[in-house]
């Protein structure tokens, strides 16, 4: 691909505006390629793939830079140590002075790494993360975050079996292979556009990581019932717990975010479900909550969090977050346990949820939980809970009785959950 300066100007600002971190980087790349409309689609994908580059290996290339660190020259470095271009490939791009100063830092011999640098993680994960697993460990973590995501498929029950998409993809020419735990699942190879595709458009598949999907058979909610996801988002999960009922019961979206909760509208329009109850709270102690409190069979909790354990697909949340957002996100996430245990009836079950590789945002919470509610809630064991669906693979995915995902290890989202049946 032949680099120009232009190409590698609109590189730079684009990566300059993210890496002021004051939106995600998805969002900053969607706004600057609308007002960059003479970007071409290979142009736009060049861009993209150097911005996550850069804020997925950040510390090994300020190392590398040693000072003087400019999003510039991290383009520079990153498309020569990364992608592996030669100096030569840049020439009609570089300024004066820029190809001797390529050669001096390559020349230039560097202090080690330290495990943060080499994990690309700040110091302060790197060093709770070392508080549970070997600096080994810390490093096959890294390397699997720093992948980019695979594109996972949830198949909707509701309208075609796994194998009949399985076929549909594959007389279309994309290569796809059955999940590793959800009988639900399908990984592609690459990442085809989907958004147009006739499976797409009839709501027989929803784009949604494997480790996600697993959430619905920890919840298991069964025909009839009544059952409430809490934190709702755009509805991903919300689709799968409302086949798991097939389309019966009611099923209550809560979120805060009413953006959010439109966002879900066109897709539940194409999943074909009408037990979904979109419900806007103010808060988690919102007046409705507590008219619904003792009623509800089951209950998801996927709670804000770092989103720590999404790295592969939102590199920058490493940067973007600090101990002291973690603190505030831990207070949240005890509130809002604390007021969703509440809906549950009697035998009803309890489903606490985070994509955090955190102890603070996961066991730490669900401990407290379990200490103050323990006469109340029984802690029910996820390999148990995942046998009927999942078979033998479940076991591996039982961590002391609780649900824990690492990208390194099981090839999903960083994921943590826990498990209670209310007395």
């Amino acid at each position: 691909m032949r680099i120009t300066p232009k190409l590698l100007d609109s590189t730079v600002a684009a990566l300059t505006e993210a890496l002021t971190f004051r939106h995600p980087a998805d969002a900053v790349l969607s706004q600057f390629f609308r007002e960059q409309k003479l970007l071409g689609s290979r142009d736009r994908g060049f861009v993209a793939e150097t911005v996550y580059a850069v804020l997925r290996r950040k510390r090994f290339l300020e190392h590398a830079l040693v000072d003087g660190v400019t999003p510039r020259r991290l383009v520079i470095t990153a498309l020569t140590r990364l992608q592996g271009l030669a100096p030569r490939q840049l020439a009609e791009a570089l300024r004066p002075r820029e190809v001797d100063w390529l050669a001096q830092i390559k020349a230039e011999t560097t202090t080690p790494l330290t495990l943060a640098e080499q994990a690309d993680f700040p110091d302060w994960l790197s060093e709770r993360l070392r508080t549970r697993m070997s600096e080994a460990e810390v490093l096959q973590l890294a390397r699997g975050l720093n992948q980019g995501a695979p594109l996972d498929l949830r198949v909707n029950p509701m309208k075609a079996t796994r194998e009949e998409v399985l076929a549909g993809l594959a007389a279309d020419g994309i290569q796809a292979l059955p999940g590793r735990y959800s009988p639900l699942a399908i990984r592609l190879e690459g990442k085809p556009a989907l958004q147009r595709h006739p499976l797409y458009l009839s709501g027989a598949i929803e784009v949604q990581d494997e480790g996600s999907q697993l959430l619905a058979y920890l919840l298991a909610p069964k025909r009839g019932e009544m059952a409430v996801d809490f934190c709702a988002g755009a509805g991903g999960k919300t689709l799968a717990l409302g086949a798991a009922m097939r389309n019966t019961g009611r099923l209550y979206a809560y979120d805060t975010s009413g953006h959010r909760l439109d966002a879900m509208k066109p897709r539940l329009a194409r999943s074909g479900l009408s037990n979904v109850h979109p419900v806007q709270l103010t808060h988690e102690r919102d007046e409705r909550i507590k008219r619904m409190a003792g009623k509800i069979d089951r209950v998801l909790i996927d709670a804000p969090c770092s989103g720590l354990g999404t790295l592969r697909r939102n590199p920058d949340l490493k940067w973007r977050q600090s101990p002291k957002a973690v603190q505030e996100l831990q207070a949240k996430q005890t509130a809002i346990l604390e007021s969703a245990a509440r809906l549950l009836k009697p035998d009803g079950r309890l489903v606490y949820a985070t994509c955090s590789l955190l102890r603070a945002e996961n066991e730490d919470v669900a401990d407290a939980f379990a200490q103050q509610h323990g006469a109340d809630f029984e802690p029910l064991p996820v390999g148990a809970l995942l046998a009927p669906a999942l078979g033998g693979a479940a076991a591996g995915l039982d961590a002391q009785g609780r649900l824990r995902l690492w990208p390194h290890r099981h090839g999903t989202d960083g994921f943590f959950a826990a498990v209670w049946q209310r007395r």
